[in-house]
């Protein structure tokens, strides 16, 4: 049965004002946003989010944000529980949709939704699983530091190699936003690694965690962990990286939370071997 359009629903672009909304939905959806990813996110792409509301009042929410000519990324796909079955999520779906314009776009798909997104034109790339467990107790490798200022240039381009598109304005205020906690590791004045630590609802999220090798990865996984101090700390794997999957299982942490990455079209190649945790599943 195809859904019509609801009379009643008016979309438009959701402001930094209407965040707080979108992370609560996310968040009592289990996807556990962090606490201040709100920012950054918008620094991104400001015209990129979408709420359908009726009367005023917000019901549905979809993000399209564009990374560049050539990527976008969907998230933040929610609906009101009460109102779930009445066409509203799917209407702001093809609002937002449009957005991206020709761009290949992509995103995470639970388990229950990916054949849906299938019909709508995404094929699936790989697994995503999140690990959840309580940080190592290990300390800090002492050639893993704090990022700073003076990184910045350097892990924007590191950066830009891990993922399908160039995404300044967005790591910049990652970085750098409050709570945040970046961490580079550089061999003989290289990035070779960098990671970040946020507080979310349940626990400190990882993200991104990208290293050239799983030696990097470890480094720099270390001091996330010594600076969450103790707390549970949650970081999404591509399954594809077995590396990855070995250092987060050795460190204890298990399986919690399953996606798929899946595209409507190709990505330009990246560093898929250097991604060993994704920046965030709300924009990839």
């Amino acid at each position: 049965m195809v859904l019509e359009a609801p009379a009643d629903l008016v979309v438009t672009r959701a402001t930094l004002d209407d965040w707080p909304v979108i992370h609560g939905w996310a968040a009592d959806e289990g996807w556990n946003p962090g606490d201040c990813d709100g920012p950054a996110f918008f620094a991104q792409d400001p015209d990129g989010f979408f709420l359908g509301r009726i009367g005023g009042e917000p019901v549905s929410a979809v993000s399209v944000v564009r990374h560049g000519p050539d990527f976008a990324f969907l998230g933040c796909y929610l609906v009101r529980p009460d109102l779930r079955g009445r066409g509203y999520g799917l209407t702001t779906w093809k609002t937002a949709l449009a957005h991206a314009g020709t761009r290949t776009v992509g995103l995470d798909g639970v388990v229950a939704q990916q054949d849906n997104y299938r019909q709508s034109g995404f094929e699936p790339a790989h697994r995503t699983v999140r690990f959840t467990g309580r940080a190592p107790a290990a300390g800090a490798p002492a050639d893993v530091r704090p990022a700073g200022p003076g990184d910045l240039a350097d892990i924007t381009a590191y950066d830009a190699a891990c993922h399908p598109a160039e995404r300044p304005r967005f790591v910049a205020a990652w970085l750098t936003t409050p709570g945040h906690r970046a961490f580079v590791r550089r061999t003989e004045g290289r990035v070779t690694g960098y990671g970040v630590l946020r507080p979310a609802r349940d626990g400190q999220r990882v993200g991104p965690l990208f290293a050239d090798t799983p030696e990097d990865a470890t480094a720099v996984f270390a001091a996330l962990g010594a600076a969450a101090g103790g707390a549970e700390i949650s970081v999404d794997v591509p399954e594809t990286n077995t590396a990855a999957v070995a250092l987060v299982s050795g460190a204890g942490l298990a399986p919690s939370f399953e996606t798929a990455r899946m595209y409507t079209g190709p990505v330009r190649p990246y560093a898929r071997d250097r991604v060993f945790g994704v920046t965030t599943l709300e924009l990839g």
